[in-house]
């Protein structure tokens, strides 16, 4: 009996200490499981945070689309110089040998007789100016091109003069630095009425023709590229005679907007 009672403690006493071991675990279980729980909570916050130039390639913002961080002043090369609504201004330079491969003179009047590289434009552009230039005559306002293509050794030799002339703080105000003019694309073209009077000047903005060009220039699928009040924003003083082709479609969103190209593109605002 004695036998018995002993035995029957024993297996008590094992069952007892085996159901402590499964309801316990070990300070070393237990800091491998806190371990585990840590790495998955820091493996979400990464998920979660994970930084923008850690973002797949087709999620980033494209500087040719000109989304561009208002905080950006560095100066950039664009991406896509053949584009027609390209930004050329002084944060974005087009490539330095950038020629465009269509240009050619459009059948319109010009103010001097000369074929010579600033009578040209794009092919695109070049069209849309003709047909502008007709419009302009059914209304009985009559243009004549001033300036059109300029390369960027014409361009720089053009800044050059004027810095000579002015210094290179004014010149800057209303010159571009070879590389980052508009009339490099192929794209842009000075305008004055027909007898050439105030071209290139403040005075033609007091002109029905400079009135017409901002009134109607739009249908053309053109923009006046440098408008009163918006110095700030084009980094250019206020040139009713530079118009700019970025296609019907743009150019009536920008004129019903009152707006320039810059701020149609969402892009930094050039203030000097």
């Amino acid at each position: 009996m004695k036998k018995f009672l002993v035995l029957f403690l024993v297996i008590a006493v094992l069952n007892f200490t085996a159901c402590i071991k499964q309801n316990h675990k070990s300070p070393i279980e237990n800091e491998k499981d806190t371990g585990k729980k840590s790495v998955n909570k820091q493996d979400k916050n990464n998920i979660i945070n994970t930084p923008a130039k850690q973002q797949p390639q087709s999620n980033r913002i494209n500087p040719n689309n000109m989304n561009t961080s208002n905080k950006n002043t560095t100066i950039q090369t664009v991406a896509h110089p053949t584009a027609i609504a390209v930004l050329v201004n002084k944060k974005y330079f087009l490539p330095k040998n950038y020629s465009p491969k269509d240009l050619t003179y459009p059948s319109v009047s010009f103010i001097f007789k000369e074929k010579i590289e600033k009578r040209k434009m794009r092919k695109e552009a070049a069209l849309a100016l003709q047909k502008l230039f007709t419009g302009a005559k059914k209304d009985k306002v009559f243009l004549s091109g001033v300036s059109a293509y300029r390369s960027y050794a014409t361009q720089k030799a053009v800044f050059n003069r004027y810095v000579k002339e002015d210094g290179y703080a004014n010149a800057r105000k209303y010159s571009a630095l070879p590389g980052s003019s508009e009339h490099q694309t192929g794209l842009a073209i000075d305008v004055s009425s027909s007898t050439g009077k105030c071209a290139a000047q403040e005075c033609f903005g007091n002109t029905k023709e400079a009135k017409w060009l901002a009134n109607k220039s739009a249908n053309y699928g053109f923009i006046i590229r440098y408008p009163k009040g918006k110095e700030s924003v084009t980094g250019y003083k206020y040139e009713p005679w530079h118009i700019r082709y970025v296609g019907v479609n743009i150019s009536k969103q920008i004129k019903k907007r009152n707006i320039t190209l810059e701020e149609y593109l969402h892009v930094y605002p050039v203030s000097k």
